[in-house]
Order: structure tokens, then C-alpha cells, then sequence
């Protein structure tokens, strides 16, 4: 991965939804591959369970600016230092069917042992980065969203875990602008807009 990319982009803010909300992309090196930490949402959470996402969460009146809610939910999901992460860069911010804006931060973290909160998080995994750019693990449909209209999909499937939804348009720049990785111009499918998700 080069994360100078991530440095140098000119990120795209939003600032007309409802509530603000803050994720940390965190990237480790192991053995000099690169990796990214994920966590599986426990499934009795009333937004999103059992989805794949990144450590992060919703603005707090408390929170000096969106960086810190992304350090702050990150060390309350599992269990890392603030002080640990080396924080590059942000990416564009995204809107979600909930009504948030999320910001999305990109950080070295190091290889250490985490611990999931029980009460959010299910599990942590850990997905490599070559896995993640492998177009065999990739797909798209196409289909007509109720609040966005005609949206794209997409699905990365590694170890197991399938990302998808917002996290999954944040992983799609993230790979983009970090490494050689392009999104196909084609879509897999389109489908309807009530057809089942393929998870």
C-alpha cells in the first residue's frame, strides 16, 4: 500500500445530513504485507448488526472534532491506544441510509492483540490487503435505492467475511488511491430494488 496517496488527497466533506458519525480505517504491517482490521457489528445492535465495518461510531457532544470520535470509538470497539495510531490522511466523507455523515480516517496501528467490546462488536478480523485486491473476491450489483436512486454495490469476500454496504464504498477508495487496484467498470448484476442481498 502507498499510503502518500492517502496524504495527499483533497477530501470531500458533507455537512447537510442529520448527524455526524467518524470510522478509522486501520492499516497493519506484518512481515511486510499490509493488512486492514475490521470488526463484525454484534448482531444485536439495532443499526447495521452483524455487518462488517470499521472501528467507529457517531459524533459526541464531547468529541473534539470527527479525528477524535474516530480515536475515541476505536479504543471503546477494541481496545486501541489513541496514542497508537499514526493517522495519514481521511478520505471522502459518505452518507448513509441511517441520515449520518461518516468521515473515514486512514492509520498505521501496530500489530498488536486487540479486544472486541462485547456489546458491539462480535469479532475483529484481520483481512490482507492482497486478498482484498483480488478481483476474485470481488463483486457489484447495480439496483435502485429508495433514498439515492440508482446506486452500485459492492462486495469484498475474504476468510469468511463479506464487506459490503458503507464500509464497502469506503474500502473502494481507500484501494484505490493506496494501491494499483481499480474498480471494473462493469457491474456483476442488476438487479431490483427489493432483491435479497447476497449475504
Amino acid at each position: 500500500m502507498d499510503l502518500e496517496r492517502v496524504v495527499a488527497h483533497d477530501a470531500v466533506g458533507i455537512s447537510d445530513e442529520e448527524r455526524e458519525a467518524a470510522v478509522l480505517a486501520p492499516v497493519i504491517t506484518r512481515d511486510g504485507d499490509h493488512y486492514l482490521l475490521f470488526t463484525k457489528r454484534a448482531d444485536h445492535l439495532g443499526e447495521h448488526p452483524g455487518q462488517m465495518s470499521f472501528p467507529g461510531g457517531g459524533r459526541e457532544p464531547s468529541d473534539d472534532g470527527l479525528q477524535a470520535t474516530a480515536l475515541r470509538e476505536a479504543n471503546e470497539e477494541i481496545s486501541l491506544d489513541p496514542a497508537a495510531a499514526d493517522i495519514v490522511g481521511r478520505l471522502d466523507d459518505i452518507r448513509t441510509v441511517t441520515r449520518y455523515s461518516v468521515r473515514p480516517y486512514v492509520a498505521r496501528v501496530p500489530d498488536a492483540e486487540y479486544t472486541p467490546d462485547e456489546r458491539e462488536v462480535a469479532e475483529i478480523a484481520i483481512l490482507a490487503v492482497e486478498d482484498l485486491i483480488d478481483l476474485d473476491n470481488y463483486e457489484s450489483e447495480r439496483r435502485d435505492h429508495p433514498h439515492y436512486g440508482d446506486i452500485r454495490l459492492h462486495f469484498f469476500t475474504v476468510d469468511g467475511y463479506t464487506v459490503w454496504g458503507a464500509t464497502a464504498r469506503i474500502l473502494v477508495q481507500l484501494l484505490q488511491l493506496a494501491t494499483d487496484w481499480q474498480m471494473p467498470e462493469e457491474v456483476d448484476r442488476e438487479v431490483d430494488p427489493d432483491a435479497d442481498l447476497p449475504v
